[in-house]
C-alpha cells in the first residue's frame, strides 16, 4: 500500500488553478524529484504532502503513523540556541520521545538519540556547540537538513536542498541522501544532484501532474518526444476545427440528422479548444552588448587582502582577457564575493595591484539582491518610473519587455515583496540586461531559477561575446559556461584551472595520483642497489622488487573507481553495487598506505 495517495485534488491561488483534479501515489523507498517552472506549484505540492497546506478539493490518504520531516527553502526566523539543541528537536517526530533535556538518568532510547544527533553532526561537519543565529545561510540550511534527517522519517521532503550551499556542503548532502533508507520527495534546480538522486520524476505542468518512472536524462528525452506528439495532435485538431468553421459559415443547407450531428460535434470541438490549457512561453533573454573593450580586461598582480584579521587573498595574480569566462569556486565565507569586489576595484588591496583595460562597461548581478527595492513594483524596479526602456537601440514598453521574462501584466505591476525567489532572480536578470555591457559579473545567479530558465541563460551566456566573471556552486552551470576556474584552496590561496567544475576535479585527482605514484628513476636505482646489498633476505628482496608494480596496479584501480563514482549514472545502480564500490575504495586507500610504509621500511634496510 502507498504511503500517500492523492485523488482528484484541485487547488488554486488568486483565481489561478495550480492543480486541476490531479492524482498521485507515493510508495515506500522511492526517490522522486518534482520538476516544473517557477510558480507551477512545486513547493505547494510538498506542503500538501506534509499537511501544512490543505487543498480546495480531493482526498488524501496517509498511512497511519507516517513520519514526515522536511527542509524548507526559508529558514525559520525564531530559531535560536546551539546547533546541537536545534538538531535534537528533530527527534521529537518519534512518538513518545521528547529530547528536550538529556542527563545521566535518561532512558537508553534517549542516549541512542543523542548518539544519533552527534553522528549526523559529525557527518555533516557541524560544530554542535556553535550558536545558530550568526551562522551563514548555507550552514543554517545544513543544520536544518540535519534536523530533518535525525528522526529517521519515513518520508523526507527537501525543497531546493543545495541552495546557498558551497560545493563541499553539497557533496555531504548528496552522500547523506544516497544513504537515506526512507522515501525521498524533493525539488531542485541542481541538475547534477537531480541526475544522481532521482529515480522517478513528477512533472507539474499547466495544472496537471505527470509521473515518469525514470531518471532525469531519460525524462528529458521522453518529454521532448511527448511534446512533439502533442504538438502534432494539436495541429491536426486545429486544422479540422478550421475546416468545420468554414463549413458552418457557409450555412446548413438541409436540417438533416447528419448535419445536426456535425453541428453538435463542432460545438464540442469549440469547447475542447477553449478548455485547452496553454503552456506558458519560454523566457526570452537578450543580453545587450556594449562597445568592444581592449584585449586586456583585468590584470591582478601579487594581490593580498585581509578583512577583520582574516586573510582572504595572499599573493594572488590573474590575467583576464576579452572573451574569457571565469568561474570562481570556494567554500561559503572564503571570500568569493570579496574577490569580485577587488577585481572590480570596489576597494583597494592591502598589497599588489589591479589594472583594468580600456572601455569596460560592467553589469553586476548581486546575490544579495540589494539592487532591488522591496517597496516598489516590478515595473519600477526595472524602468525606474518610466514606461519605456531602450534594448539594443530599440525602444520597448516595459510591460512588453517583462513578458519576455514571463511576467504577466498583472504580475509586472505587483509589489516586489510578493514575488517568489525564482521570480526575483528573473527580475534581477531583466534589470541587469537593460544595460549594455562588455563585462558581466554574476554572483550566484542560478539560485531559485527553474531549469528551463537556467538552460536558456546558459545558451545566451555562451553567445555573449563579452567577458564573464561567475561565482556559482552549480556544477552543471560551471561545466557548461566557464572556460577557466579560480578555486579557493586554502587560506588566502587561489589556484587557477582550465575548464569548469569537472575539469577541476579531474586535474585535482590526477595531481593526487601523481603525488602518490613512485617515480620511475627511484625504482630503477633501487633495483641496482639491491643486487649489491646483502642486508635483505631473499623473500624481502623479492617483495621490494614487486612493490612498485603492486602499487601501480592499485593506483590504476583507484583511479578507475574515482572515475566510475564521479559519473551520475553510477548512483542509479543497485544499493549493494554502490556500497561495494565505496568499500573497495576505502580498502584500496588502506592497502596503498600500508604498501608505501612497507616500501620505505624495506628501502631503509636495503641501504
Amino acid at each position: 500500500m502507498a504511503l500517500i495517495s492523492i485523488h482528484n485534488m484541485s487547488m488554486g491561488f488568486g483565481g489561478r488553478l495550480l492543480f486541476d483534479r490531479v492524482s498521485l501515489h507515493i510508495e515506500a523507498g522511492e526517490r522522486i524529484c518534482v520538476v516544473g517552472r517557477n510558480g507551477e506549484g512545486k513547493t505547494t505540492l510538498l506542503n500538501i504532502v506534509r499537511a501544512t497546506t490543505i487543498p480546495d478539493d480531493g482526498k488524501i490518504y496517509r498511512k497511519p503513523g507516517l513520519r514526515i520531516a522536511s527542509l524548507a527553502q526559508e529558514i525559520p526566523k525564531d530559531l535560536n540556541g546551539s546547533v546541537f539543541d536545534i538538531v535534537a528537536k528533530g527527534i521529537e517526530i518519534h512518538p513518545g520521545v521528547n529530547f528536550a533535556a538529556v542527563n545521566d538518568n535518561e532512558t537508553e532510547e534517549i542516549w541512542q538519540s543523542q548518539a544519533r544527533v552527534e553522528k549526523i553532526l559529525t557527518q555533516l561537519k557541524l560544530d554542535p556547540e556553535s550558536d545558530f543565529v550568526p551562522l551563514s545561510t548555507g550552514v543554517k540550511r545544513r543544520v536544518m537538513f540535519a534536523r530533518a534527517l535525525v528522526g529517521s522519517p519515513d518520508i523526507l521532503l527537501l525543497d531546493e536542498p543545495t541552495n546557498h550551499m558551497d560545493i563541499a556542503a553539497i557533496g555531504l548532502i548528496e552522500e547523506m541522501v544516497e544513504n537515506f533508507a526512507g522515501t525521498l520527495l524533493f525539488v531542485t534546480h541542481d541538475r547534477v544532484f537531480l541526475q544522481k538522486i532521482a529515480a522517478r520524476i513528477i512533472e507539474i505542468d499547466i495544472g496537471r501532474i505527470t509521473s515518469w518512472d525514470c531518471g532525469y536524462e531519460t525524462f528529458i528525452k521522453r518529454k521532448s518526444a511527448a511534446l512533439d506528439v502533442q504538438k502534432n495532435q494539436h495541429h491536426l485538431f486545429d486544422k479540422k476545427l478550421a475546416q468545420e468553421e468554414v463549413w458552418i459559415r457557409k450555412g446548413i443547407r438541409a436540417r438533416r440528422a447528419r448535419n445536426e450531428g456535425r453541428v453538435r460535434r463542432l460545438l464540442k470541438m469549440r469547447e475542447e479548444r477553449h478548455n485547452r490549457r496553454v503552456r506558458p512561453g519560454t523566457a526570452k533573454i537578450a543580453i545587450q552588448e556594449a562597445e568592444r573593450p581592449g584585449k586586456l580586461v583585468i590584470e591582478a598582480k601579487g594581490v593580498s587582502f585581509a578583512f577583520d584579521k582574516k586573510r582572504i587573498l595572499e599573493d594572488f595574480s590573474v590575467t583576464v582577457m576579452r572573451g574569457d569566462r571565469v568561474g570562481i569556486i570556494g567554500p561559503n565565507g572564503s571570500g568569493k564575493t570579496t574577490l569580485l569586489g577587488l577585481m572590480l576595484k570596489m576597494y583597494p588591496p592591502d598589497a599588489g595591484s589591479i589594472r583594468h583595460g580600456v572601455n569596460l562597461e560592467i553589469a553586476y548581478f548581486d546575490q544579495t539582491r540589494e539592487q532591488l527595492d522591496e517597496e516598489r513594483t516590478v515595473v519600477d524596479n526595472v524602468a525606474n518610473g518610466s514606461d519605456f526602456i531602450t534594448i539594443n537601440g530599440r525602444q520597448r514598453h516595459v510591460i512588453s519587455y517583462l513578458k519576455d521574462f514571463l511576467f504577466s501584466p498583472d504580475r509586472a505591476r505587483s509589489p516586489l515583496k510578493t514575488l517568489s525567489g525564482g521570480e526575483r532572480n528573473r527580475l534581477l536578470l531583466a534589470r541587469l540586461f537593460t544595460r549594455p555591457s562588455n563585462v558581466l559579473v554574476m554572483d550566484e545567479p542560478t539560485n531559485d531559477l527553474d531549469i528551463q530558465t537556467l538552460e536558456l541563460l546558459e545558451e545566451h551566456l555562451l553567445e555573449y561575446s563579452g567577458t564573464l566573471l561567475l561565482v556559482s556552486h552549480d556544477r552543471a552551470f560551471l561545466n557548461n559556461v566557464v572556460t577557466s576556474t579560480l578555486v579557493f584552496e586554502s587560506s588566502g590561496h587561489v589556484a587557477e584551472f582550465i575548464g569548469g567544475y569537472d575539469d577541476w576535479q579531474r586535474q585535482k585527482k590526477q595531481a593526487l595520483v601523481s603525488s602518490k605514484k613512485p617515480a620511475a628513476p627511484r625504482v630503477n636505482k633501487r633495483r641496482v642497489v639491491k643486487k649489491e646489498n646483502r642486508k635483505l633476505g631473499f623473500k624481502e628482496k623479492y617483495e621490494l622488487d614487486a612493490l612498485p608494480l603492486q602499487i601501480e596496479t592499485m593506483e590504476k584501480e583507484q583511479a578507475q573507481l574515482y572515475e566510475q563514482m564521479s559519473e551520475p549514472e553510477f548512483y542509479k545502480s543497485a544499493g549493494d553495487v554502490i556500497a561495494a564500490a565505496k568499500a573497495r575504495h576505502q580498502e584500496l586507500e588502506k592497502m596503498l598506505e600500508d604498501a608505501y610504509l612497507r616500501w620505505e621500511d624495506l628501502e631503509s634496510k636495503n641501504g
